[in-house]
């Protein structure tokens, strides 16, 4: 059987748009041949929906777009992703579900294992599944599973309501698996190592659809699969790229041969690609062209100004020096050299005469109180009004140049240099940061080399530098990398070999500093645990004495 996998680029909501890609991408497979095509889960609403979920118009859209799907496509069949009302009287309203349109006829199979985890919240809105039964199509008999196939074999209790062990009952002669699964920068790998496992376990071929593109802070990276049933990923779609591919299950064992191979990319590319695409599409799906962002000659700044020209354009990238007394001439000579090597518009507007003005205004309430902390944020809020002043005049949207150790410890500026409208590399680590821009100058320097080998400094006082306040980050980010993506707590990082009062004093850091990160734009997510949605902290609470 000829089957095409549709990796496709959704946007929540869009029923019109997505239901029309659908089609189209139908259309094409079967013009192509194929006899059945597989789109993710939830393709029809796009996903994560929410408390969409909620409105009975948005589930009556997705429902009219099943059958608008099941009218235009008679003579291919699909597999493709719809939330669905429950018709019992118990449970919740809805199911998770997958709809298999044949000759104008819909079956649905429903999702069983759902997530409550991280950026999951899948109880909230749907029932599980408790009834499977394999669907049978031109001779074969399909096991179709909604993203249950990601769920890691022996490690959770969940796993032994998976609807596969029930489905192998009915001897199916295939699986098939419609997904949402976001990226990060280790789960592509996991993704696969869990899939060949389910394969291993039930010794039949796999077929496995995702979703790509960003949906705010979420980034989805594709990466659609084939594995046949000697455990081999004989094709994969591209990360972050939308593709169709058709197979033939009868030939499984040659696909490799003829197909683009496997795609093997290093962890500093794949965040590249991902929070590329992840400005993009917060770009274009909510209707903006043109950014701006606070250029320093910082590295945060300059990786943040690359990504954003390479999603946008050069062009629609507004790079604003704002320099103060404190700030040094060679951190303005990079931001410039910066600027000049992409060809992007910059401006240059000083503050010094805004803050004496401040601070002119102020003298009578801090008298002769030494300069300190305020001082330092009055120019970080002054810049902060100023890139948000052109926004409402011009149309642009501020990016934020944040990274996660900053975020982390609250080594920044409320209504300051936190501002935006999306926080691009607020997932990203400090020396995370460092490494994206080695990769963005692999191939010949566009940050230029000062700007990475410079101490970082956020310039706000004579001869500032971060570690004057912080860790080293090669230290800092060892120890935020285990207590926020690992979850270890103070003891244990202790016993990891790291000094007591450095950890005391980094957790508190990241500890008290939640109602700060509470107040900050969308991070696009490239980590297992990024800010935001997938962690969800108390603000006032006490963890560490």
């Amino acid at each position: 059987m000829k089957i095409a996998l549709a990796q496709l680029n959704y946007h929540i909501g869009n029923f019109e748009s997505n239901m029309l890609k659908i089609i189209s991408a139908a259309k094409k497979a079967q013009s192509l041949g194929a006899e059945l095509v597989v789109f993710a889960e939830l393709a029809i609403s796009g996903y994560p929906p929410r408390d969409f979920l909620e409105f009975d118009d948005f589930i009556d859209r997705g429902e009219d777009a099943v059958l608008e799907i099941a009218n235009q496509c008679k003579n291919i069949a699909v597999i493709v992703g719809v939330p669905i009302r429950n018709s019992a009287e118990k449970g919740k309203p809805l199911f998770n579900a997958a709809a298999f349109i044949s000759n104008g006829n819909i079956k649905y199979a429903k999702k069983v294992l759902l997530p409550n985890y991280d950026v999951f919240d899948e109880y909230r809105y749907f029932e599980p599944a408790q009834e499977f039964e394999v669907i049978h199509f031109n001779g074969k008999r399909i096991a179709l599973t909604i993203c249950e196939d990601l769920w890691n074999i022996g490690n959770d209790p969940l796993y032994l309501l998976n609807p596969m062990d029930d489905l192998m009952g009915q001897k199916p002669d295939i699986m098939i698996n419609i997904a949402a699964s976001p990226f990060d920068y280790l789960q592509a790998k996991t993704r696969a190592e869990v899939l060949k496992k389910n394969v291993e376990k039930y010794r039949i071929p796999l077929i496995y659809v995702n979703h790509i593109g960003a949906q705010t802070e979420l980034l989805f990276d594709g990466g659609s699969m084939v594995i046949s049933a000697d455990n081999q990923i004989c094709m994969q779609l591209p990360f972050f790229l939308e593709d169709m591919q058709i197979i033939d299950t009868g030939n499984l064992q040659n696909l490799s041969k003829n197909i683009r191979p496997v795609i093997e990319s290093s962890p500093i590319e794949l965040i590249h690609d991902a929070l590329v695409m992840g400005i993009k599409n917060y770009f274009e799906k909510l209707g903006f062209t043109k950014a701006i962002l606070g250029l320093s000659g910082g590295i945060d700044s300059a990786v943040t100004l690359v990504l954003a020209a390479k999603a946008l354009g050069t062009e629609n990238v507004l790079g604003v020096l704002m320099p103060s007394q404190y700030s040094s001439d060679h951190s303005v000579d990079d931001a410039l050299k910066l600027a000049s090597n992409l060809g992007s518009p910059v401006k240059i507007i000083p503050i010094k005469e805004l803050y004496n003005a401040f601070e002119t205004q102020l003298e009578p309430e801090f008298k002769n109180l030494p300069f300190g902390l305020a001082e330092e944020n009055i120019q970080a809020r002054i810049r902060g009004v100023l890139l948000m002043a052109l926004s409402n005049k011009f149309g642009y949207i501020v990016l934020n140049t944040s990274n996660k150790s900053e975020a982390a410890v609250g080594y920044g500026t409320l209504y300051g240099d936190m501002n935006g409208g999306l926080s691009v590399i607020g997932d990203v680590y400090k020396t995370q940061v460092f490494e994206l821009a080695r990769f963005i100058n692999k191939d010949g320097e566009v940050i230029p080399e000062n700007t990475i080998t410079k101490p970082p400094s956020a310039e706000l006082r004579p001869n500032q530098k971060d570690s004057d306040s912080l860790p080293d980050y090669e230290i800092l980010d060892q120890i935020l990398y285990q207590y926020i993506e690992c979850r270890k707590g103070p003891k244990e990082l202790v016993m990891m070999g790291f000094d007591e009062g450095v950890v005391n004093r980094v957790l508190k850091l990241v500890n008290t500093n939640e109602y700060k990160r509470h107040q900050t734009p969308p991070i696009l997510r490239i980590s297992p645990k990024a800010f935001g949605t997938g962690r969800r902290m108390p603000i006032v609470a006490k963890y560490l004495s």
